[in-house]
């Protein structure tokens, strides 16, 4: 039986077919409907993460619902970056947090440290507050859903907004373009547009010394600079030349001004 299932996953274009009929059938727990329905929904374009409720990120498993953004493995990046700005005792916000894999990776093990994950998509927060247990997670628009006292005492702000510009989003893989959310995806013409209304408000929340930590496509990266500088921030990028992946990075001054 597994061998009729992989042909009929490599048949639909799946590239790790065996891996996939594994996975399912691990999913389906015995019950030949289950698979069976989870083999059609597959085969049908479905994103193998949503079928069998979990997605790997840094090597672990995080729930996940369907329309939820999928964490992508260029994105660790961002995780081990703040992990090297991160300190105990510190304060990190995850916004647009999706399963909230980027805040919990960001960071476990490190002692005392306060997570605080938002997000506007409802799905997105159960899955977020399933995985991020101990954090507190809020829906609501960007910086609309966070408590006042967090003004001023973010240390490292994870901000992986959608930056796909609009008119390329028709481009994308059919599994993202089709199940994932269009507002987790669509940055507007020129995929910046949610990354500007992030750095306006940066500042206010944001402690001396901290970080705002971002995603930007390659060919968006100066313009990425030019949106956090003109917010006060100082960008750099860092880039991972195994994985050829690149991030923005921008700074608070450490100096209060009266």
């Amino acid at each position: 039986m597994i061998e009729r299932l992989i042909e009929r996953l490599r048949a639909a274009g799946c590239v790790f077919a065996e891996d996939e009929a594994a996975l399912l059938t691990e999913a389906a727990a015995g019950d030949a409907a289950a698979l069976d329905e989870l083999v059609e929904r597959r085969v049908a374009g479905h994103p193998i993460e949503y079928l069998v409720g979990w997605a790997m990120f840094a090597g672990e498993r995080f729930a996940i619902a369907d329309g939820v953004f999928i964490p992508r493995h260029r994105t660790e990046l961002l995780a081990t970056t703040a992990r090297e700005l991160l300190h105990s005792g510190q304060t990190v916000l995850d916004l647009c947090c999706g399963t909230g894999a980027l805040g919990v990776t960001a960071t476990r093990g490190i002692p005392d440290v306060r997570l605080v994950a938002a997000d506007i998509d409802p799905a997105a927060v159960a899955c977020a507050r399933r995985n991020a247990t101990g954090a507190e997670v809020y829906e609501g628009d960007l910086f609309d859903a966070l408590p006042d006292d967090l003004r001023g005492r973010v240390d490292v702000l994870l901000a992986n907004v959608p930056y796909v510009p609009t008119a390329q989003i028709a481009f994308l893989p059919e599994e993202f373009r089709v199940h994932e959310r269009r507002a987790a995806l669509d940055g507007g013409d020129d995929g910046l547009r949610v990354l500007r209304r992030v750095a306006a408000q940066a500042p206010d929340w944001l402690a001396p010394g901290g970080h705002l930590l971002t995603e930007a496509g390659d060919a968006q990266l100066d313009a990425a600079h030019g949106v956090l500088r003109a917010a006060g921030l100082e960008p750099r990028t860092v880039t991972d030349p195994e994985t050829e992946t690149s991030i923005v990075v921008g700074s608070m001054s450490r100096t209060i001004y009266p």
